[in-house]
């Protein structure tokens, strides 16, 4: 019963042990399905399941007949020319981070919107080339492409002879490896296996992506200084691009240089003033799509290519390329860069997806984004474009310009498509270097992650080191391998953290029902020979050790050197009482013959296992008491500890070592008369105990209760100290009803006599 008073309550029921409890309260009797029982619900047939599996994966069933064409389609229209626009300029300067030509990003800009508008989740994000992959992906083309050397080695019997076959077969590898990441994703969508996510943290994301930024700005150095760096993917690549880089500074290109830091500076400037005015601004201010008129305008009013020897965007082909079909040879070479690829695609996208579905309160599902992005990729992959995630400024643009819903997505596609099929050739003066310092100018949202680690350290230094360790990762080693690094590392650190727990010792505070760490609070009371241990993690293999290293040092002794010591001092009393040399006083007992001298090396080479067995003294015919001076100056380590309670509320399973380690370890506590006691447990511990046959005569099932102040009030009453003055009655009543007053103060609620706690 719990009796409200203002701010405070009195709580009046029985000191509960787990047994008492399950007595008194009986579980229901519950069904707990088999796989079998899965299965049967996986397989069956009905009409309304049907039309929901139909829903999901076609999510344009449920809110386009929903859809608001007064309220939304005006805001979608402008939404989606805008966002249009900004993935022309996107997929052109991605396309450079894959090493292929300028033209085939914009069918990786066109493809998936179109698939995603009919199977996506998300009303906010915009589909397509995001930097990060495209950066994944170039790093297998130059990987699987033969360098200049090998190519000119082969050029009689190779298909590579000149630029174009070479750009074709980069095409292939790129478009290869799109498509195998699209199955990857699409497989890990219908087996229902979204939930991989989990193991990429936001720490890991935020290094993985500011270190795939640095990679995206070294890669387009050689694009503003126009040189000729060669291509490096093994680790440590970054650095040898750079030593290419300086190695032949003096070769810079003065016009695209200028070119490039105008455009940068410009961009930055601009952005900064879209983010700080964003309130103010009817729409951001489209500073990509307007650099890119003027530059393309510069370029081709003054000739750059051929008066300063410029790079620019070259041909741009009007209409689509025909699908092909991919490459298996590439398949077997790029799996593990494919599943890489799948899953950074699919984080970034369902990261980006889930802030915009709380912020507009509508559901998403990881799964069916999954085979969203799988198809997208897919058919990307098959007309000849590349991996596509997410963009963050491209979706930023999508829902500030007024975006409802993916009808936005779909006229930006219709703006891809106009662009390929028919004004594309405008942009073919444009420079490259213009589109490197676009692309850079859209890193700064993730160069500026580097201010994360301050904050990370003040909150968590496990993920701060997380982040700094991903962010080395993926520098030193690349970005495939840097992911695989920097995943294994993170799983490093959960065992890090349960195998070396912060555990604790409780203490009673203010004289309540409350028990918290003793070194925080300073009115702390603590029952007299009663310890409280906390373990705030689960118990393995890995920690078990730890873990009985700490509850010894929270103790103060090693129960096993206890009794061993013990079991000794019985062998040598035992020998004493054989010969009649041991006389019972009321100070104790004494040797009466002091000349008598025991040999300590016989009984140190007894058999060891012989001293952890439990201590007998029934044969004696007097009590032994441990704490007392035993005969002949007999050494045995006094513990003023008779009660050991164990905070089990955050151990959440054992495995069959610890299982062992830890019955072991209560065995050796019971038997030098120290009573264990474990709390907080949940009913599915205490039941896989009992499966596993964890107790015995000496570790009973009695020892769990459900609270720490229950397994107090126990031990207060069961040790007859002053809260316990009712032994009388308690022979006639095994239970008891106590008032726990918010002082601290108990009170047998029928007699109302005032029982005070002594701690």
């Amino acid at each position: 019963m719990i009796e409200p008073i203002g701010n405070q309550y009195i709580v009046a029921r029985p000191v509960y042990s787990a047994n008492a409890f399950g007595e008194e309260h009986k579980k229901k009797q519950r069904h707990h399905k088999t796989f079998l029982d899965h299965l049967k619900v996986c397989c069956s047939c009905s009409t309304q399941k049907a039309k929901r599996i139909a829903l999901s994966l076609f999510p344009i069933a449920s809110w386009l007949p929903a859809y608001r064409i007064k309220e939304w389609l005006l805001s979608d229209i402008v939404s989606g020319i805008s966002t249009g626009l900004v993935a022309v300029l996107q997929g052109l300067a991605f396309a450079l981070l894959v090493t292929i030509p300028p033209s085939y990003g914009l069918y990786a800009a066109f493809f998936p919107v179109i698939i995603y508008f009919f199977l996506g989740t998300s009303k906010h994000i915009s589909v397509g080339p995001f930097p990060v992959l495209s950066m994944m992906v170039g790093a297998v083309v130059v990987r699987l492409t033969p360098s200049e050397s090998t190519a000119a080695l082969e050029l009689s019997n190779s298909s590579m002879s000149n630029d174009s076959s070479a750009d074709e077969y980069k095409v292939m590898v790129a478009a290869t490896v799109t498509i195998l990441s699209g199955i990857i994703q699409l497989l890990m969508g219908v087996l229902q296996i979204g939930f991989v996510v989990i193991y990429l943290s936001e720490s890991l994301i935020s290094g993985f992506t500011t270190a795939a930024a640095v990679h995206v700005l070294v890669s387009q150095l050689k694009f503003m200084l126009q040189l000729n760096v060669p291509a490096h993917t093994d680790p440590f690549s970054i650095f040898k691009v750079l030593n290419s880089i300086f190695t032949q500074i003096e070769k810079t290109n003065i016009a695209d240089l200028v070119t490039s830091l105008i455009i940068l500076l410009i961009v930055f400037v601009v952005k900064e003033i879209n983010q700080r005015y964003k309130a103010k601004l009817p729409v951001p201010i489209p500073i990509e799509l307007i650099m890119t008129v003027i530059a393309t305008g510069v370029s081709y009013g003054f000739d750059f290519k051929n008066r300063f020897e410029v790079a620019v965007v070259g041909e741009m082909k009007r209409g689509f390329q025909s699908p092909s079909a991919p490459d298996m040879q590439i398949f077997q070479e790029t799996i593990g860069d494919s599943f890489g690829i799948a899953i950074v695609g699919f984080v970034v996208a369902f990261s980006v997806a889930s802030v915009y579905s709380l912020k507009y309160d509508y559901p998403i599902d990881g799964n069916q984004e999954l085979i969203a992005l799988g198809l997208s990729n897919i058919f990307s992959g098959s007309f000849k474009g590349f991996a596509a995630s997410t963009a963050l400024s491209r979706s930023g643009v999508q829902e500030s310009t007024g975006g409802k819903t993916q009808i936005a997505g779909l006229l930006s596609a219709i703006i891809v498509l106009i662009v390929i099929v028919s004004i594309g050739f405008l942009l073919e003066p444009l420079q490259k270097s213009v589109l490197a310092a676009l692309a850079l100018g859209n890193l700064k949202g993730m160069l500026m992650q580097f201010t994360e680690i301050r904050r990370l350290w003040q909150k968590d230094k496990y993920d701060c080191l997380i982040w700094i360790m991903t962010f080395i990762f993926a520098i030193v080693l690349g970005l495939g391998l840097g992911l695989a690094a920097s995943v294994a590392f993170q799983l490093l650190t959960i065992v890090f953290r349960t195998q070396f727990p912060k555990c604790s010792t409780l203490a009673n505070v203010g004289r309540s029902n409350v028990y918290k760490n003793k070194k925080d609070y300073s009115d702390m009371y603590e029952p007299e020979g009663v310890k409280i241990f906390r373990c705030p993690s689960p118990i393995y293999f890995a920690n078990i050790h730890f873990f009985k290293q700490k509850l010894i040092d929270a103790v103060g002794f090693n129960p096993l050197r206890i009794l061993r010591k013990r079991n000794k001092a019985l062998k040598k009393i035992r020998k004493l009482q054989k010969k009649g040399l041991l006389q019972v006083t009321p100070k104790g007992i004494i040797c009466t013959n002091d000349g008598f001298k025991d040999s300590d090396e016989e009984l140190d080479n007894n058999q060891i296992e012989g001293l952890d067995q439990p201590i007998n003294t029934t044969d004696l015919p007097f009590e032994i008491d441990w704490n007392a001076d035993l005969p002949l100056n007999t050494m045995v380590p006094k513990i003023s500890l008779h009660s050991l309670i164990l905070d089990f509320s955050a151990v959440s399973f054992l495995d069959i070592s610890s299982m062992r380690g830890l019955k072991t370890l209560l065995q050796e506590f019971i038997r030098i008369n120290v009573d264990v006691y474990i709390v907080g447990s949940d009913d599915d511990f205490i039941e896989k105990l009992v499966q596993c046959e964890f107790f015995d005569d000496e570790v009973k099932d009695s020892i769990f209760f459900l609270t720490i102040h229950d397994a107090v009030l126990h031990i207060l009453m069961k040790k007859d100290y002053s809260a316990s003055k009712f032994n009388s009655s308690q022979e006639k009543q095994p239970k008891f009803d106590f008032t726990i007053n918010t002082n601290g103060g108990l009170r047998n609620r029928e007699c109302r006599v005032p029982v005070e706690t002594k701690f």
